[in-house]
């Protein structure tokens, strides 16, 4: 009788050292609101539109302790449209990401459908509206945002230096270079300065061409009120076009809420010189620690024949100007 009962508070010890050790977690952000787009050939829109300021998304993450300094994590992530409750991304079941990734002393190793390099840097250093809303930085940056079948390593932070490199495999038999992609980002960060340089190339799916896009961007808070933004990247196209983006913005933290403002200088260096110019405003309005209203105003002045659009965070858009209002709840 006494070794069952030692033996069950064993197994019970056991059993809550394991749930304190591993953990799953169920997310998401539901954001939907009202999209107005001018400037289009076909005429102003007006539609509901999911994602605006956030991709709606519902995510199962999880981790648990291996000892040692090692934890395993896992993310599946789906992404999907609130206006018409259909699956984004294309249908993907976990279009956003999906990926399986181990922590270690050394760094964190990674792999699946993961975030580049260089859009986690346009996104959570160069963008005051990180990449969403009528400002969304990759009507004009470059958006690759994602690579499947990558494979990603991190190091750790040392002195305020860490590095990000990533490498996706094309998956093609006979050629690994066909639809490779590969990408990398360094970032030092010291008080209120953050400095990150990222690259990212892509190989065409004959591996005879390979865009490239190179990008130097920083983010300095001045207090508590006022975050300034710059960024400027170099590109060449898949037909060795060269191009140059140029992007300053603010972030202000206001008595109640936030405004948005950035300006992106698109200098297109071919012979074409399709040039252009957007420029954006917007504002989030907290209704609680979870919930805020938000509104934006973006505009584009295209040059020569250039095609940029006012988009959304999961939107491209269809014209050179949009409105935006909304309302983004996080879970």
């Amino acid at each position: 009788m006494q070794k069952k009962v030692i033996g069950a508070l064993a197994l019970g010890l056991l059993s809550s050292t394991a749930l304190a050790q591993s953990s799953v977690t169920i997310y998401g952000i539901a954001d939907a609101g009202l999209l107005v787009e001018r400037g289009a050939a076909a005429g102003q829109t007006s539609k509901i539109g999911s994602g605006i300021a956030s991709g709606s998304r519902l995510g199962i993450k999880g981790k648990e302790d291996l000892g040692g300094g090692m934890v395993l994590a896992f993310g599946l992530e789906n992404g999907n449209n609130l206006d018409s409750g259909t699956a984004a991304q294309g249908g993907l079941l976990f279009g956003r990401q999906a990926y399986l990734c181990l922590t270690t002393r050394a760094g964190s190793f990674s792999i699946g459908r993961q975030y580049s390099p260089f859009y986690k840097a346009l996104n959570n250093v160069a963008d005051p509206f990180q990449t969403g809303l009528a400002g969304n930085s990759q009507n004009i940056f470059a958006n690759n945002s994602r690579v499947d079948n990558s494979v990603e390593y991190i190091t750790p932070q040392v002195s305020g230096f860490s590095a990000d490199v990533l490498y996706g495999y094309g998956e093609v038999a006979g050629d690994a270079s066909k639809n490779r992609s590969i990408a990398a980002s360094g970032t030092y960060e010291n008080g209120p300065l953050t400095l990150v340089l990222a690259h990212q190339q892509r190989d065409n799916a004959l591996a005879t061409a390979k865009s490239r896009n190179t990008m130097l961007t920083a983010r300095y808070r001045f207090g508590e009120m006022v975050t300034a933004h710059v960024a400027h990247a170099r590109n060449k196209d898949l037909l060795e076009n060269e191009s140059k983006d140029t992007l300053l913005g603010f972030t202000v933290s206001l008595p109640v809420g936030k405004l948005l403002v950035s300006y992106i200088d698109h200098n297109d260096d071919s012979a074409l010189r399709q040039d252009a110019r957007q420029g954006a405003v917007g504002y989030l309005y907290p209704l609680s620690r979870r919930t805020d209203v938000y509104t934006a105003y973006g505009h584009i002045n295209n040059r020569n024949g250039a095609a940029f659009r006012v988009g959304t965070a999961t939107d491209t858009g269809t014209g050179t100007t949009g409105f935006n209002l909304g309302v983004r709840h996080v879970f």
